[in-house]
């Protein structure tokens, strides 16, 4: 899962989460039943397929080779996919994160610089292939709006929000921590829907919501013990603020789709409308010149971000892919399985202080996050048989009294037409 959609879009960047299914990026994202389902990409984290369409349509490149082949093929090479573009793009991150801060040709703010043009690329990358694939593709008009334009500040906010401020934190926390920290949309999102919806939750998902708790504070703790001169807690409060800005983003993206929007349109208006609003901050506080001068005086770092723009959206519709034809359940355990890995080679390829608590933390996060996600979504199957089955049962009732009382007009009608029969009888032998 970095294309913004609701449950899969960082990109490790950024990914989805809303009460119904259908993760998080700006992209082509998903918007899973559960916060955690959804990729931690802030542009992944937006978009879903719309299920009442046929399966072909918006079924995106590459469909018609999958379509060729076993649902065992598939799963195998779009797993595959997702691992190794989600794998690449996440190293890719932070290798440029790293190369601003220790490069000799870069000023001592180009690392918050570059963090902050992070976002920017994505942002751009997912609004050039969306608006390719929404023409070429989808065959829809590129600026064809369906959702007025009022009902788009509040998205473009939260996924302006999500990206600045998750790629902002790196510039004080390390990557694993952040990749954990995006992890934890459950936790605002139960906030949330607390206090505004009054809602109670059920109690598994208390229980995955305080296994969460424990893990990020192990792994804050891990940071601090490492290196406690260096801990600075505006990474944590800048990845937190990002975290709660994914967990606002599917409501305000499910109006959208109630309007008839469909994922492209969401996916291009607010990726451009996003696009806008950086750029104007970036032109005014001279970040984007500045990093212009930086990229042009450093090859490297221009391939890199040239990379990681087409990555973020490459990965992405790969986990938007995956869920579609092989469902949510599926994907989560994939997404966890793919955050495990990005943990891991995050330690092997750029050497950091190690602590254990990083383990722990890890195990009870991302283990709380895949509990919770599985089980919401098969609690939805007994729940409709329930359903089924109450109405089959009532069905029955039903029929049957209504054949009881049949019965019961067909007895009354004999007995009355005897009763004639009797009486005509009686009348003739007069």
């Amino acid at each position: 899962m970095s294309p913004r959609i609701e449950e899969e879009r960082d990109i490790e960047l950024g990914g989805s989460s809303s009460h119904d299914e259908e993760e998080t990026i700006r992209q082509p994202l998903i918007k899973e039943g559960n916060p955690a389902d959804a990729d931690d990409s802030p542009s992944a984290e937006i978009i879903v397929e719309d299920t009442k369409k046929s399966s072909k349509s918006g079924a995106g490149f590459g469909s018609a080779f999958l379509e060729s082949l076993h649902p065992t093929q598939q799963m195998i090479i779009l797993s595959f996919a997702m691992f190794l573009f989600f794998g690449m793009h996440n190293v890719l991150q932070e290798a440029i994160v790293n190369l601003l801060a220790n490069s000799s040709s870069t000023s001592s703010n180009s690392k918050a610089d570059g963090t902050i043009m992070l976002g920017f690329a994505e942002c751009t990358g997912v609004l050039f292939f969306s608006y390719l694939e929404r023409v070429h593709v989808a065959k829809e008009r590129g600026f064809h709006r369906v959702a007025p334009l009022k009902a788009y500040p509040l998205l473009t906010l939260c996924l302006f929000a999500s990206s600045s401020l998750c790629n902002m934190s790196l510039s004080y926390i390390n990557f694993p921590t952040k990749v954990v920290f995006r992890s934890c949309k459950l936790v605002p999102t139960m906030i949330i829907a607390t206090i505004v919806n009054k809602r109670i939750f059920a109690s598994y998902e208390y229980v995955c919501a305080l296994s969460i708790c424990a893990g990020l504070v192990l792994f804050v703790l891990a940071d601090y013990t490492l290196n406690p001169m260096k801990f600075d807690a505006t990474g944590l409060a800048l990845v937190s603020g990002s975290v709660v800005a994914d967990a606002i983003l599917p409501n305000a993206q499910e109006r959208l789709f109630r309007q008839g929007s469909s994922r492209l349109e969401v996916t291009v208006f607010s990726n451009l409308f996003t696009f806008l609003a950086m750029g104007f901050i970036t032109l005014s506080n001279g970040t984007l010149f500045k990093f212009a001068k930086v990229m042009a005086q450093d090859h490297t770092i221009a391939l890199y971000f040239g990379l990681y723009t087409v990555l973020s959206y490459i990965s992405i519709s790969c986990y938007m892919t995956l869920v579609k034809r092989f469902g949510g359940v599926t994907a989560v355990l994939l997404t966890t399985a793919r955050k495990a890995m990005t943990l891991v080679l995050s330690f092997l390829l750029f050497p950091k202080g190690f602590s254990w608590l990083y383990v722990h933390g890890s195990l009870l996060v991302l283990g709380a996050c895949m509990v919770a996600s599985i089980f919401k979504k098969l609690e939805k199957v007994p729940l409709h048989r329930k359903r089924s089955s109450e109405y089959s049962i009532n069905y029955r009732d039903k029929a049957a009294e209504d054949l009881e009382s049949s019965s019961q007009s067909d007895d009354q009608l004999s007995a009355d037409n005897s009763g004639v029969t009797r009486r005509g009888a009686a009348v003739q032998v007069v």
